[in-house]
């Protein structure tokens, strides 16, 4: 317990800093906030942390944004950010604020920043209904107003959310008056209304936002104006006047109908029809008038032998009107003045006293008439009363034959009235009768028509990505038979089994739809036959021809030949240089299938040549500074509302060329040397060349060649993949003194190595201290060492082998300084003794080749 104390206090110290650092980034993060339209494309710069934080920089969430952890600067992404989705209650009133957290500098400190989603007009004003309907009377006053309760709502904020209205087509009967707020939307009374003249207006509301590019939506405003009882009944011109009644006509006859009018409607156009009190006590008792319809009837059998004339008042009645009034004269004739009968025998096929006669028919003798009269008269004749009708009336044996002039058509005229009118002369004078009979002939119908077409080709354009189910149009063929002979039915054919699967039509309505989104990529064409067939019998038919195409949408993202492109290119080529053709494939059509291509998320010396679809340089490429080039292709069309968008990794090797020669690590110095014992065995590795190439492959491999002396007169040899130098054969005392190795280092390069060239100085003593050269040797040889080494003389240094006395007088001075020098450092070393070490060391690695390798050096590979 008495240790944990101490712990607990650092550990809750350490938490109250971590808490205060936190609070202070977040003061210092409240000052930075960023702003952006919503609804924008992917890719576009939203802001950068850079000002005002150090890198690296790491996004938290990434739905709508992604962040260049090197710049700090981060990108709307493919997911676009919606305001009224994001913010739906914040929409009009407040900012739509989206806060982001970001982990930022070295010590990865986490910040929050604001991003506040501004507002596009991308909404359109809506209304709730799609029709106002309001009910105004026809009598009220100018400037009345009256309350539309259907004002439309728009989801933007600020001047896109702000609306204004006006009224179309209103004939300038009606306007709009709009409160200041637009809360309150007022219709009011332009002119004076009548119903009688105009009982019905159709006009539109138009409601459009105040964005700079405004939107707007209209609904349908349909005002009825209802009737007012403003107008009385009134007789028309064409009321019967007079009209005579034979004198042994029987109850119920009709005698007349009057007809008034009132302009009004529903009750207000209610009419009462009543006998004035004036009329006369007879003919109250003789004649029947019905209040509602007008009909004025015989109330008893009529047995007269003289001729009366009687007249009717009628009075029509409506409500809060004066009665309005007409006068009918009704004459009686007497039994003995009646007109002749007309006695009808009919031979063709007739029901109730109708003929009934199928269309088509040749000429036929359709009955026999025969005239029936009174004594008093002594001749008469039969006519027919009515122009252009196909009949004929011949007499024969003091009768007469009805019959048809030509054959009857059913699609001309359905139906035939046929007026015969008896004519006879009194035999007092030149007083002329007549009497009339009706004869009705029906036209019987017969499949004599095949259904017409309106229209024998049919054409339509419907866009992609249609919903299923989706009307696409009405074919209409017509027959001008009836019944069954008219009755049309539909049905469709196609030659491609698949096209005629996915169209329906329905058989009775003609009415085409089609079953199943269309894909333009894969059909754009669709030809289908209508067949148009009667239910007569037999049945005819028809045929119209229906062509669909098919509109393109942008649905089809750009499609890469791979997901992943290989190329390969040697370093050192041209600038602008192609790397490789990048293929895609857009199967839309137009603008939907235009494609375009950029380089993403590097910076690496690489550009899209978009007219030729090739992948070029922009730099020089160095394949020992870097190798591989990792790019990121987008591929987007120039589809609308929006483009879309497909990626591609793209792997770019860097081949490389033998632009480096070799370089020689050790030995670091052409004027370094190595004492050798004459003592060492043959075979012994007595020193190395080490050299590296910082090419690959080939190009790297690299080889050591001895220029001079020959190898037969050296006793030393390298190996030439090693770099090992070893005795190759026993010293002998003719071996002592320096010996100068000319060593040519080549790379494996095709089509010409490249090389380097090192001295390797070995002095053969017997003693082994430490040799040291005044100045390099010299290469007198021919300069091109690249196949074979020269013959020429090795170096102009002199030969150590040639003045062996003067060799051991210098070993003899170099012993006597030694011992100087060791009895000096005995001394000195007693204060110096680490600094005396540290510089014997330093002159004995400055001018000996080491034996083995103190460091190890690696390329890229």
């Amino acid at each position: 317990m008495g240790h944990g104390t101490p712990d607990n206090m650092s550990w809750a110290g350490l938490l109250q800093s971590l808490l205060v650092v936190v609070h202070l980034r977040q003061i210092i993060c409240d000052s930075v906030w960023f702003s952006i339209p919503e609804e924008q494309e992917p890719g576009i710069l939203v802001g950068s942390l850079s000002k005002h934080f150090p890198p690296p920089y790491q996004l938290l969430t990434q739905e709508y944004m992604w962040m260049d952890k090197n710049t700090g600067n981060f990108y709307t992404t493919e997911q676009k950010m919606d305001r009224e989705a994001l913010c739906p209650k914040e929409t009009k009133a407040e900012e739509c604020i989206i806060l982001h957290n970001a982990v930022v500098g070295p010590s990865g400190d986490l910040i929050q920043f604001p991003v506040i989603i501004e507002d596009i007009n991308d909404n359109a004003p809506h209304f709730g209904n799609s029709e106002i309907h309001l009910r105004v009377s026809e009598d009220v006053t100018v400037g009345t107003s009256f309350f539309l309760d259907d004002q439309a709502q728009d989801r933007d904020a600020g001047p896109n959310g702000e609306m204004h209205y006006h009224l179309e087509d209103s004939d300038g009967v009606f306007s709009l008056k709009v409160e200041e707020d637009g809360n309150v939307i007022m219709l009011v009374v332009q002119t004076a209304l009548d119903r009688e003249i105009r009982d019905l207006y159709q006009m539109a509301v138009v409601a459009t936002d105040c964005g700079s590019d405004p939107l707007s939506a209209t609904a349908a405003l349909i005002v009825t104006v209802t009737d007012v009882n403003d107008n009385c009944p009134s007789f028309s011109s064409d009321s019967p006047r007079n009209v005579t009644i034979p004198g042994d006509s029987s109850r119920n006859t009709l005698v007349a109908q009057v007809r008034a009018t009132d302009p009004d409607s529903g009750p207000n156009a209610a009419i009462i029809y009543s006998l004035s009190p004036k009329v006369s006590e007879r003919a109250k008792m003789l004649f029947s008038l019905d209040s509602l319809t007008g009909y004025i009837r015989l109330a008893q059998d009529l047995q007269s032998d003289n001729s009366e004339e009687l007249l009717l008042k009628v009075l029509a009645t409506g409500h809060h009107c004066p009665p309005a009034d007409t006068q009918v004269t009704v004459s009686v004739l007497p039994k003995a003045n009646q007109e002749p009968t007309i006695k009808i025998g009919f031979i063709a096929e007739h029901q109730n006293q109708t003929l009934v006669l199928p269309e088509n028919q040749p000429p036929t003798v359709l009955a026999v008439l025969e005239l029936k009269g009174g004594s008093s008269f002594k001749g008469s004749s039969l006519a027919i009363d009515s122009e252009g009708v196909p009949f004929t009336l011949s007499p024969q044996n003091g009768k007469f034959l009805l019959s048809t002039s030509e054959p009857l058509d059913y699609e001309k005229t359905i139906e035939h009235h046929i007026s015969l009118v008896a004519y006879r002369r009194s035999t007092e004078g030149n007083v002329i009768a007549q009497s009339m009979r009706v004869i009705r002939v029906i036209v019987a119908d017969v499949n004599d028509n095949a259904p017409h077409f309106l229209h024998s080709h049919y054409q339509l354009d419907v866009e992609e990505n249609n919903p299923p189910g989706t009307t696409l149009l009405q074919v209409s063929a017509s027959d001008a038979d009836s019944g069954y002979n008219g009755k049309v039915t539909y049905r469709l054919e196609s030659p491609l089994k698949c096209t005629s699967a996915i169209f329906n039509i329905d058989p009775t309505t003609g009415q085409l739809s089609v079953s199943a989104s269309l894909d333009r990529e894969q059909q754009g064409v669709h030809s289908l036959t209508v067949f148009a067939r009667d239910s007569g019998s037999p049945p005819l038919e028809s045929v119209a021809t229906v062509s669909i195409r098919v509109l393109d949408q942008n649905d089809n993202a750009p499609v890469f030949v791979t997901p992943h492109f290989i190329f390969f290119i040697p370093e050192n080529v041209p600038l602008f240089t192609q790397v490789g053709l990048l293929g895609v494939t857009d199967p839309d059509e137009g603008e939907n299938g235009t494609t375009e291509l950029h380089v993403v998320n590097s910076s690496g010396p690489f550009v899209v040549d978009n007219t030729h679809g090739t992948l070029r340089t922009t730099t020089d490429l160095d394949r020992e500074t870097e190798d591989r080039y990792e790019l990121y292709l987008l591929a987007s069309d120039h589809g609308q509302p929006a483009a879309l968008t497909s990626t591609a990794r793209i792997t770019i090797f860097v081949e490389d060329i033998n632009d480096n020669q070799p370089k020689v690590i050790l030995p670091s110095s052409n004027a370094s040397c190595l004492t050798i014992s004459p003592e060492t065995i043959t075979g012994t590795m007595i020193t190395k060349i080490y050299a590296i190439d910082e090419d690959s492959g080939l190009n790297s491999e690299i080889t050591y060649t001895v220029a001079a002396p020959e190898q037969n007169r050296s006793p030393f040899q390298v190996d030439s993949r090693s770099g090992n130098i070893t005795v190759a054969q026993q010293l002998l005392h003719k071996d002592l003194g320096m010996h100068h190795l000319f060593i040519v280092v080549r790379d494996g390069g095709k089509p010409a190595p490249l090389y380097t060239t090192v001295w390797v100085n070995l002095l053969v003593n017997e003693s082994v201290e430490p040799c040291n050269l005044d100045r390099e040797p010299t290469w007198t040889g021919t300069p091109d060492l690249v196949q074979t080494p020269s013959k020429a003389p090795i170096c102009e240094v002199e030969d150590t082998r040639s003045a062996p006395p003067i060799l051991l007088v210098s070993v003899g001075m170099m012993l006597a300084s030694l011992c100087l020098f060791v009895v000096t450092a005995v001394l000195y070393l007693k204060l110096r003794r680490g600094s005396a070490q540290q510089s014997k060391r330093w002159r004995a690695e400055e001018n000996e080749i080491p034996l083995r390798l103190k460091d190890k050096y690696y390329s890229d590979d």
